[in-house]
């Protein structure tokens, strides 16, 4: 008998015995948050991804789920510098070892490699890889060389215009005061 993992309730520790992998292949806005980061989303938009669980050997020889997480997707964002829209490629392949607890988890993390969470028999993966795309957003999106030059300085000629038309306000307190004073 084979067991069926769903990605939105995995046990990570059954998960990872098995030695099962899972993947998909779905349109962004089932990534709200990702979805919501976009310049100008799309139906064509996909994100793949692959999950993998282990168990290894943990320091005290007891096993310990393992997962390795890959993820892929190419989203439309603002170029900051042109202010155009540009492709980002967003590619994601980590493991994580997961342990008994928050405390361990939070105790552990510093040190390790790897990143460290807490295991779950209804662990949402689906949420896991859309942080990981998020965290793979430059702060900067950018083309590598864009496809116009950018705008360096700003004129507005109304702007200019308005500044000619009003008067000195030195020279209408001038006007306010009487010609005897000098």
């Amino acid at each position: 008998m084979t067991r069926e993992f769903v990605p939105s309730r995995l046990d990570v520790n059954g998960f990872a015995e098995a030695g099962a992998a899972i993947s998909g292949d779905e349109p962004v806005r089932n990534f709200q948050r990702l979805h919501a980061e976009l310049v100008e989303p799309s139906d064509d938009l996909t994100v793949q991804w692959k999950a993998e669980g282990e168990r290894r050997r943990g320091a005290d020889g007891a096993p310990v789920p393992w997962l390795n997480l890959s993820a892929h997707t190419r989203v439309p964002m603002v170029c900051q510098r042109c202010l155009a829209p540009v492709d980002v490629v967003l590619d994601v392949d980590r493991w994580f070892r997961f342990v008994a607890d928050e405390t361990i988890a939070a105790a552990e993390d510093e040190e390790a490699e790897e990143d460290v969470l807490v295991a779950s028999r209804e662990f949402d993966l689906h949420a896991l890889i859309e942080d990981e795309l998020l965290m793979e957003i430059p702060v900067t999106p950018r083309h590598e060389v864009c496809p116009e030059a950018a705008r360096l300085s700003a004129v507005d000629p109304d702007f200019e215009a308005s500044e000619d038309a009003r008067p000195n306000p030195f020279a209408v307190l001038k006007q306010l005061k009487p010609d005897g004073d000098k």
